[in-house]
């Protein structure tokens, strides 16, 4: 792993000048037995789950990839540059594309419009039939996913910079270069459109809110506050996209906090200490955010305290959960969704994928769960 000034692998922590390694740095990393993966035991579930459908888009080739839904379809994306629309319901691929490019982030769009980022920094925008339609060049790699909005498309590249882009021409209409700490992690924090307003979440642990017209601020918050002597212990990225509800935006960061705060003015309507760098999953009362040891965590969403905490999944990499229904759905390292209580976080249900991470944010489509792993395989899962 080579070392630089900022941090490289997702999950994994090294700098990105000099010349040693810090794999013993890594969270996930082998240390003693008492931070190997648990092991999953016999689950009589009392819940019904079954595979409704799976696609081979590709491998991720190290990179995280979220499906999109519009309408009744999807677009999900690889790293190795294949694109592909298929219907939500029963995984019938419309068309798929090869951009003979790599892939380094995706998908965005509005159901007008399909954007993809580049490894090397370029961003690719295609209509809903697959046709290319444009691409820049931004100032370097793009890992978070661009979002496509009012007539706007937002990138993010890895320095940090935030540009906005006409989305019928391609043409610049507005960039905002954030500060970024000397130290972060290599992950995708995310963006949401939140009505005329473009939530983006950062390196440093900070959410912006920005004008999606103008690019213009509109506030400012911190959801991690660096703390600790060294730069390492200083790290605490956001984890994942924020999440809209209702009047609430909710994030978590790495060796930071969870919390939700005012759409409106980004005012902290509750905190608590937290360190993740995967996103959260919220609903209408309650907040679910997975911690770097493996616990899935629930917390009130009006007031912040502790409803409930499974630590049966330590250690299994978890990602970003979903709640739908009575269950909150979360992925591990091995490719299973564990399907949890949303009232006391017992156990329910288990479904298998294809035994590789599941690293993109899972989200509902209809009736099914869609859930995509490091190795392509999207599999929507249904709950009956």
């Amino acid at each position: 792993m080579r070392i630089s000034r900022k941090l490289v692998g997702v999950g994994v922590l090294a700098l990105m000048t000099g010349c040693s390694t810090l794999s013993s740095l890594n969270p996930f990393g082998d240390k003693d037995k008492a931070d190997q993966p648990a092991k999953l035991v016999e689950l009589k579930g009392t819940m019904a789950v079954r595979t409704a459908w799976k696609l081979d888009i590709g491998k991720s080739e190290g990179y995280q990839f979220s499906p999109a839904l519009t309408g009744n379809t999807l677009v999900v994306a690889s790293g190795a540059g294949h694109i592909a629309r298929v219907e939500a319901a029963g995984g019938k691929q419309l068309w798929r594309i090869n951009t003979k490019e790599e892939l380094s982030a995706g998908v965005g769009t509005d159901g007008n419009l399909i954007v993809v980022g580049g490894a090397k920094g370029k961003l690719l925008a295609f209509d809903m039939d697959g046709k290319p339609l444009w691409d820049v060049q931004l100032s370097s790699e793009i890992l978070s996913a661009p979002v496509v909005s009012q007539g706007i498309v937002v990138a993010r590249s890895i320095d940090n910079r935030i540009v906005g882009f006409d989305a019928k021409t391609g043409a610049q209409k507005w960039i905002v270069q954030k500060v970024a700490p000397p130290l972060t992690l290599r992950t995708a924090p995310g963006m949401i459109v939140a009505g005329t307003d473009v939530i983006v979440a950062q390196p440093g642990g900070k959410l912006s809110a920005l004008i999606l017209a103008t690019g213009a601020p509109r506030w400012d918050v911190e959801v991690g506050v660096a703390r600790g002597a060294t730069e390492l212990e200083r790290v605490t990225d956001i984890g994942g996209a924020p999440v809209l509800f209702e009047n609430d935006v909710c994030a978590v960061s790495y060796q930071g906090r969870v919390g939700c705060f005012d759409l409106g003015t980004g005012s902290a309507r509750w905190t608590r200490e937290l360190s993740s760098s995967v996103g959260v999953a919220v609903d209408q009362r309650f907040v679910f955010a997975p911690d770097d040891k493996g616990g899935l965590n629930a917390f009130a969403r009006d007031t912040g305290s502790s409803s409930w905490k499974n630590d049966k999944l330590s250690f299994r990499r978890l990602s970003t959960p979903l709640s739908y229904g009575r269950a909150v759905a979360v992925g591990d390292y091995e490719g299973y969704v564990h399907f949890l209580s949303r009232e006391d976080g017992t156990f329910l249900a288990r479904a298998a994928t294809d035994g590789s991470p599941i690293v993109g944010t899972p989200l509902v489509a209809g009736t099914n769960l869609i859930f995509q792993t490091q190795n392509g395989t999207v599999t929507a899962i249904a709950v009956e």
